[in-house]
């Protein structure tokens, strides 16, 4: 079975067992504004209810994988009652998307930055170019990561080393993220050609035994990425509301170094 299925900016490609769910904003490097996000999480709602599809692969198109959340959304000065609803979105985005009964990968070529990088956690196995750049670095403007990267990172890395990469907020190289245990796989080639040899890999093995691995720790952890992504939706606002939120996103319209105070 193909299918192709374009949303304005979400692609859903299906070929046997296999949907590919590309992000579709490469003149903003698949920024994820709003209506980005609502598509992501209908589409996987759409194939999660597929009994045909196995494996999900999350890609971006162009030069990045995704370089985090919309800079319209995040230097607009909305209020709690408009910045809630996006906080909603994410966290059902990334609940959806966690907890989705088919084994998902992420495929990543350019950067995954921010709310970017959250997504890619979210997904069972990240392949990654190596030329690809990773950053949690909601630090450099003030803020807290979002999109459950709390949760990830204490997972994949432990809570003293997720402190540090969050508190860092520095650019890693695909060597660099390898190492640390935020990916499992560095593209030795193309990406593409190590994105077809690992589905094949899956495709051979007993899938469904893999999905109900899956699914028994998801409903394990779930209560506890609820309770962070609520945690992270109430930080945030705190974190927008600080002087050195202000001064971050003035330093990083100002291309300079930002001064902060602490408050």
């Amino acid at each position: 079975m193909s299918m192709n299925v374009v949303s304005d900016k979400v692609t859903l490609r299906v070929k046997g067992r296999v949907a590919t769910l590309e992000m579709n904003r490469p003149e903003a490097l698949n920024a994820m504004d709003t209506d980005l996000i609502k598509g992501l999480i209908c589409k996987l709602k759409e194939i999660s209810d597929s009994d045909n599809i196995d494996i999900v692969v999350l890609t971006g198109k162009g030069r990045a994988f995704s370089a985090g959340g919309d800079i319209k959304t995040m230097l607009s000065n909305m209020n709690e009652s408009d910045f809630f609803p996006v906080m909603d979105c994410i966290s059902e985005l990334i609940i959806t998307l966690y907890s989705i009964p088919k084994l998902t990968l992420s495929a990543i070529s350019g950067a995954a930055a921010g709310l970017g990088f959250s997504l890619a956690l979210a997904t069972d196995y990240i392949l990654a170019d190596k030329t690809s750049k990773l950053a949690m670095n909601f630090i450099g403007i003030g803020l807290i990561p979002d999109g459950g990267a709390h949760f990830f990172l204490e997972k994949r890395l432990g809570e003293t080393m997720a402190k540090q990469v969050i508190w860092d907020g520095k650019m890693l190289n695909s060597d660099e993220a390898l190492k640390l245990g935020l990916i499992q796989e560095i593209a030795e080639g193309e990406l593409q050609k190590a994105l077809e040899d690992r589905i094949a890999d899956w495709l051979s093995r007993p899938v469904q035994a893999m999905i109900k691995t899956k699914k028994i720790m998801a409903e394990k952890n779930r209560p506890q990425l609820l309770k962070i992504l609520e945690l992270e939706k109430y930080g945030q606002q705190k974190m927008r509301e600080t002087l050195d939120h202000q001064e971050g996103i003035s330093a990083f319209l100002e291309k300079r170094r930002p001064h902060f105070i602490g408050k």
